[in-house]
């Protein structure tokens, strides 16, 4: 049958069915079913830069029988599981003469941190941006919650969620931010292999909140479909200290919801004209619908909003033009780090992996340390953002 004379949904429906047995064939093998996840371990090196400490200071707690015990290899090196790096983390914080140093989450009084990671245009980088922040953070001790609210489900498969295999019987946000028999957001909420980092992974599902608001709206019931993602989190705000939302690339009702619960908005930018010429419209519209929700009783207000500059090509010429142009028009509104363009980040795509977890050595020395060292810059920017946030 040809193409022509076939129904165009079934021709779509058996090209997804492929697809999709042949993409749970790939995680079999990359992750056989009786296989649990787990994150690598970590160099005394890694550990004493995520500890801000020297390595031999590290040494010295292991030959002293302080701390966590991790384990030996040839040659005497030592490493860290991710366990063992929160364990050293609370070690050294009863010791610290600054409070904060070494558990630096949340004090008593200080709020919850909801980023929202949005941008209109595909490719920006939004999920890998939203991935590797949340890692970050989780590597750096604060208690994170990651949140896919794309129905794509790209940040799910990041951590090991296939949602047509995995997700059968629900299990997204919507579940708990629906408008008939909402379940506890508690119930959907998924351990990651990272510790301090919990998900709540995204699927189709979440596509059912865009068709179910406007009947919501219409039915004139007094629900306010911007307030339910906040809502939602306030059920377990004290388990985190930071949330971050990997919007669609989309301005439906699911990110003006998230928008809504936002302490701070991250948007992704790809500098190229064409990226920020779509970036335009939809800074444009979201000002004219948060404005309208604004006036409905949303909270608009934000710690800070940042333009964080992915993919970047510093030997590219037009690119560094654009980065000059946005640093021109929006000033301090633009992180001061860019996230560079790396085979790297892309080849650790493939067995759905990021840079903090990917075996370093799958890459020549200059190739991975390059790449981290971006991205831990920009993380590192945001961390201080969300420090500031809490008056420090």
């Amino acid at each position: 049958m040809s193409e022509t004379s076939s129904r165009i949904d079934a021709l779509v429906g058996d090209h997804a069915q492929r697809l999709s047995e042949r993409l749970q064939a790939h995680r079999a093998q990359l992750f056989p079913p009786d296989a649990k996840r787990a994150l690598r371990k970590f160099t005394s090196g890694e550990v004493a830069d995520l500890l801000g400490v020297k390595d031999a200071y590290l040494r010295k707690l292991s030959l002293d029988g302080k701390g966590p015990s991790p384990e030996t290899r040839a040659g005497g090196r030592r490493f860290y599981s991710p366990e063992d790096i929160q364990a050293l983390r609370t070690y050294l914080e009863a010791g610290a003469k600054v409070p904060g140093t070494y558990l630096p989450g949340r004090k008593p009084g200080d709020k919850l941190q909801v980023i929202t990671v949005i941008n209109f245009k595909g490719g920006s980088g939004k999920t890998t941006t939203a991935a590797h922040l949340a890692q970050k953070l989780a590597l750096d001790g604060y208690r994170v919650l990651a949140i896919d609210l794309d129905p794509q489900a790209s940040l799910s498969a990041l951590h090991g969620f296939q949602p047509e295999f995995d997700l059968l019987d629900g299990g997204t946000l919507y579940d708990a931010i629906r408008y008939d028999d909402p379940v506890p957001l508690a119930q959907v909420i998924q351990k990651t292999y990272f510790t301090n980092l919990d998900i709540v992974p995204g699927n189709l599902d979440l596509m059912e909140f865009e068709h179910d608001t406007p009947r919501a709206l219409a039915n004139r019931d007094g629900t306010l479909f911007f307030t339910r993602v906040g809502e939602a989190l306030g059920s377990v705000e004290s388990e985190y200290d930071v949330v971050v939302i990997d919007c669609p690339p989309q301005l439906g009702f699911l990110t003006m919801s998230a928008l809504s619960a936002a302490t701070a908005v991250l948007v992704t930018v790809h500098p190229q004209m064409l990226d920020v010429m779509s970036m335009c419209q939809f800074l444009l519209m979201t000002s004219n619908l948060l404005g309208v929700v604004g006036e409905a009783g949303g909270d608009m207000s934000y710690d800070w909003l940042r333009y964080v500059i992915t993919r970047y090509e510093p030997g590219d010429g037009p690119q560094n033009q654009m980065v000059s142009f946005m640093r021109s028009m929006f000033g301090d509104h633009v992180l001061n780090h860019t996230a560079l363009k790396s085979t790297a980040i892309s080849d650790a795509g493939i067995t759905k992996q990021t840079l903090y977890e990917v075996e370093k050595s799958q890459f020549t020395r200059a190739t991975y340390e390059r790449a981290v060292e971006s991205l831990n810059a920009v993380n590192g920017e945001i961390a201080d953002l969300v420090q500031k946030a809490w008056g420090r």
